[in-house]
């Protein structure tokens, strides 16, 4: 990935590490993942053909508005006169994005001030307020935002009272949602159609590593000049974790542990102290595997720059060798872009293991048991709507 000096500027050096090759630059056609280091120069020399096939593979792994922000900012590259339109357009729609996303931070912000509540934002609408590097061309569907469960009424009534609805679902969803998730149903506004995800933690509390909430709001830090909070960096990288690796999701899988490694290179490289903190807070929080994963497939995909002796803390040894190859046959080709040309018989069956794993993880057997025979009978009825 990118490595970014502490504040972004076109005067300021960047080296792409990886970067190009997990977007399919370099084994093309079979895989975006490479096991070579690629520092860019001054261009990247492309086929017509590897650059439709770039422009395929980075649109399916939801990084081409991060590609074309390196292109559109940076000139890093010299597209062909065919492909330049479609990073433009993609460019675009990541700025639109953005001034959407600020309008609505700014009448969240509003709400939370009558609530008297400070707006915790999570995932990538934190990274785009908070100017972080994993924010730049980072586009998301929703978004999300972290409020004490003992608000959560106060925080919906409010909602409802300036446009936002919970999204229509059947009672079975509904009923799951309130009584086993760590958010509220999506909530939708009903003019601007914007979608809000209000989370009270950020993992399920049937899950046996859910956090205590308390201690991740107790940490959250005030974005400078800004009415809005963000996790601590630590709090980010666990939160980023658990979501990717416990979620069970796997859709922008590599879109996501790109994130992780953008937000790695950032922190490690302003804090000197960042490494002890996170495995310190890990440790804390009970979330040692969740973020041994994320160090690992950072390390092994996009060459992340962790030292060895994070990676050999006994604090993150929570599986032998065996354990951990089986997983890498699961989480790598599941972390691939959804594209035929990063795709093999294995994937799809690897993704299902991963879906059921992360339904085991969250919730207790019997739950589980009854919660994907629903699910499947819903499917098989054609009126499952989530």
């Amino acid at each position: 990935m990118i490595l970014f000096t502490t504040e972004i500027s076109i005067k300021h050096r960047i080296v792409l590490n990886n970067y190009w090759a997990i977007l399919g630059v370099g084994n093309i056609p079979s895989k975006l993942l490479v096991n070579q280091l690629i520092v860019y120069k001054n261009t990247i020399q492309l086929s017509d053909e590897e650059w439709e096939l770039l422009l395929r593979q980075a649109r399916a792994a939801g990084v081409i508005s991060r590609l074309a922000f390196f292109w559109k900012e940076f000139g890093l590259l010299a597209p062909p006169n065919f492909v330049a339109p479609h990073l433009n357009s993609a460019y675009k729609y990541w700025m639109s994005q953005k001034r959407l996303v600020n309008w609505e931070l700014y009448n969240l912000q509003q709400i939370f001030e009558q609530l008297q509540l400070p707006l915790i934002l999570l995932k990538g609408t934190a990274y785009l307020a908070a100017n972080l590097n994993a924010g730049l061309g980072r586009v998301f569907s929703d978004i999300d935002i972290l409020v004490p469960k003992h608000r959560l009424q106060d925080v919906k009534e409010r909602l409802k009272w300036h446009g936002w609805y919970p999204e229509k679902m059947d009672g079975y969803d509904r009923r799951y949602y309130e009584r086993w998730m760590h958010e509220l149903p999506p909530m939708r506004h009903v003019q601007r159609g914007t979608t809000l995800d209000v989370h009270h933690n950020i993992l399920p509390e049937t899950c046996t590593l859910c956090p205590e909430a308390e201690l991740l709001l107790k940490a959250a830090v005030k974005i400078p000049g800004s009415d809005c909070w963000v996790l601590a960096p630590e709090d980010m990288i666990l939160h980023s974790a658990s979501h990717l690796f416990w979620g069970g999701e796997f859709d922008n899988g590599l879109r996501d542990l790109s994130d992780m490694d953008l937000l790695l290179r950032e922190f490690s490289r302003n804090d000197m102290g960042f490494w002890q903190k996170l495995l310190g807070r890990a440790n804390v929080l009970g979330m040692a595997r969740p973020l041994f994963y994320a160090l690992r497939y950072s390390v092994k995909m996009l060459h992340t720059p962790v030292p060895d002796a994070v990676l050999q803390n006994p604090a993150l040894t929570v599986s032998g060798g065996f354990k951990n190859r089986v997983m890498d046959m699961l989480f790598i080709p599941a972390l691939m872009p959804i594209h035929p040309s990063c795709s093999d018989r294995w994937t799809g069956f690897a993704r299902w293991l991963l879906y059921i794993r992360s339904h085991w993880l969250k919730m207790p057997w019997y739950l589980l048991i009854l919660h994907l025979s629903r699910k499947a009978w819903m499917r098989l009825t054609g009126k499952e709507q989530h």
